[in-house]
């Protein structure tokens, strides 16, 4: 039996993972690219689809990697004991704008990144992978996933809810703010990944295959539960990542910038705030959810069903900050069904992970775990390629200032641009639950 101190460990290293690193990568780098960095929209949709293309191979292989690994911490601890400080370190040095020109900025926009994305992979596929040597019971591994997601949302609350208030502090120009920003960031991720990994414990040992073999690929696609689960995550994936990328330029563009109430100041990240403490709270009743609706698969389809119609409904509000308060409501109730259906992906990860050691005779957990993280990273930053992309086909256009900098330029966004970003916050979001709604529904593994 797991103590409450371990589950808490087992939540930071998502606090860390999914709560600082990648809430920030997925809401603010779009954003920061293109307005406070200065890449042009190309620039920053070729840097996020090069490195997805890059973490289709990274990620498995480093599964397969942690499967094999053994050392006095176990099999998949040292990874985040040892990947902490570069973890945090890198992240930082992200947010860092060099006085370098266009070329300069590209190189070391590209290759941060690609680093980053290697970091990010060698922690959270270990990370992920915990959840199927920690415990054998399967009530206790949803108990564990929900921690994780409570954990990742909290600290993602916390994140984009200062995040304007620590700007404001830092005061100076957008570049020295988001240096300070992610300095400040990475070390808190650095500390608690560290915590995850001293905290935790591996009680069960895997059954491995010693010798690398491509078979274990293989099998991976001649197990229907893990092709269906891996295509339900990279669509959930999508549905945040669209919402999360396109925040920023919703509120700048279609919202006339930040909107203050009563003093309260609600720009981008403090939106998404609002729906990080729903998945929060709903993340830590996902659970007695799963119970009462019997199964983790109607569990998750009707969470997938409540997402894609609050989706559909969000794009019929105006565009008007007077709004602002409807807006909040339907981000908060759309993020009720992503909080009750986070914690039953990683549990239903686990429960493939299971069937895959039962048919092929090999623990395969490391692999199995990473196609979630590479699912994360996918739905991620295509989403946010694909947002430059079409932000650029509806005509925004850059304007490059004397120090050769672009910036989306705010005399294109006209209303064809505008109703493009308010649909990429709903309706094509809606596409994509209602594709991991039916998948669920029809996912084979009855648990």
């Amino acid at each position: 039996m797991a103590s409450l101190k371990e589950k808490i460990g087992y939540a930071l290293g998502d606090a860390a993972a999914g709560g600082i690193t990648w809430k920030i990568m997925s809401i603010a780098f779009p954003f920061f690219f293109t307005n406070v960095f200065g890449l042009s929209l190309g620039d920053t949709a070729a840097l996020m689809l090069i490195a997805r293309m890059f973490d289709v191979v990274t990620d498995p292989l480093m599964g397969s990697i942690a499967d094999r690994t053994q050392s006095r911490w176990g099999t998949y601890r040292p990874w985040l004991i040892l990947g902490a400080v570069p973890f945090g370190l890198i992240f930082a040095l992200l947010f860092f704008t060099p006085e370098f020109g266009p070329l300069g900025k590209r190189v070391y926009a590209y290759t941060l990144y690609l680093l980053m994305m290697v970091l990010y992979t060698a922690v959270n596929v270990p990370y992920g992978s915990l959840l199927g040597v920690m415990t054998e019971d399967d009530n206790e591994k949803n108990e564990f996933s929900s921690y994780r997601m409570v954990g990742a949302y909290a600290m993602g609350f916390i994140t984009l809810l200062s995040f304007p208030y620590i700007q404001k502090a830092i005061g100076g120009t957008p570049q020295h703010q988001y240096a300070v920003i992610g300095a400040g960031f990475g070390i808190l991720a650095a500390v608690l990944t560290l915590a995850c990994g001293l905290m935790v414990k591996e009680r069960l040992r895997p059954k491995r295959a010693e010798k690398f073999s491509f078979k274990q690929f293989a099998d991976l696609f001649k197990n229907k539960p893990w092709v269906m689960l891996t295509t339900i995550g990279i669509c959930t994936n999508f549905f945040n990542g669209f919402r999360y990328a396109v925040a920023s330029y919703l509120m700048e563009y279609c919202l006339n910038g930040d909107v203050t109430v009563s003093g309260f100041i609600i720009n981008y990240t403090v939106l998404m705030a609002f729906g990080e403490v729903t998945c929060m709270i709903f993340g830590g009743v996902s659970p007695w959810f799963t119970r009462k609706m019997g199964s983790k698969r109607k569990g998750f389809t009707i969470a997938s069903a409540m997402c894609l119609l609050f989706s559909i409904f969000f794009y019929f509000i105006p565009m008007d900050p007077s709004y602002i308060g409807l807006i909040v409501a339907l981000v908060i109730i759309t993020s009720i069904g992503v909080g009750l259906y986070s914690p039953l992906l990683w549990s239903m990860y686990a429960d493939v992970a299971d069937y895959a050691t039962e048919k092929f005779g090999a623990s395969s957990t490391g692999l199995i775990f990473s196609s979630g993280t590479m699912a994360q990273k996918l739905g991620g930053a295509v989403s946010g390629a694909l947002i430059s992309l079409l932000l650029g086909i509806a005509g925004a256009t850059m304007l490059t200032d004397e120090m050769g900098n672009e910036s989306i330029d705010p005399a294109s966004v006209d209303e064809g641009v505008k109703t493009m970003i308010w649909a990429l916050f709903s309706l094509f979001p809606a596409l994509f639950a209602l594709l991991m709604g039916w998948l669920a529904w029809i996912f084979p593994l009855k648990k």
